[in-house]
């Protein structure tokens, strides 16, 4: 099976697996771990590696701070992420903590409460117990699994007429 598995995969040259790191990439912003495993796959070695990585950073085509705050928006707007499940997707992503709190700077803490609020009022909606405490606390646990801070959950409960 595992020989298997070898023969079909088609190992690259190092110039062909910069041509397919650059569409890679320009397909859409990628971290430099991503990168990294992705070139790891197509069977380069770890010079080829690192200096295939030093080349995309160098023709821009890999940034691991425009990266994190792609992947800030994205998950926040897209997915109704908080910050805490963020951050911890992007230390799983190799994403130094200067360049997450750079792209923390970027989102608009008016939009980052708008959203959780949006997020509080569907779960409401769909929970159909009667009692407030019980509802409330659904609730809070729910927008505390997506990564919201506690504090501002609370905050925004505490001003919803239940």
């Amino acid at each position: 099976m595992f020989d298997e598995d070898r023969k079909n995969k088609k190992i690259l040259t190092p110039g062909q697996a910069k041509l397919k790191a650059e569409s890679y990439c320009a397909y859409q912003e990628r971290s430099q771990q991503e990168v990294r495993d992705k070139l790891y796959s197509w069977g380069l070695h770890e010079a080829d590696v690192e200096n295939c990585i030093a080349n995309l950073i160098a023709e821009n085509f890999l940034n691991e701070e425009r990266f994190a705050i792609a992947y800030c928006n994205g998950k926040l707007r897209m997915k109704g992420w908080g910050k805490i499940k963020i951050k911890q997707a992007l230390k799983g992503k190799r994403v130094s903590e200067q360049l997450i709190k750079i792209a923390f700077k970027q989102i608009d803490p008016d939009e980052y409460e708008h959203i959780l609020e949006n997020i509080i009022d569907k779960k409401i909606r769909e929970i159909k117990d009667k009692d407030s405490f019980i509802i409330k606390n659904k609730v809070y646990q729910f927008a505390l699994s997506r990564g919201f801070e506690s504090d501002l959950i609370f905050s925004i409960l505490n001003s919803k007429e239940l």
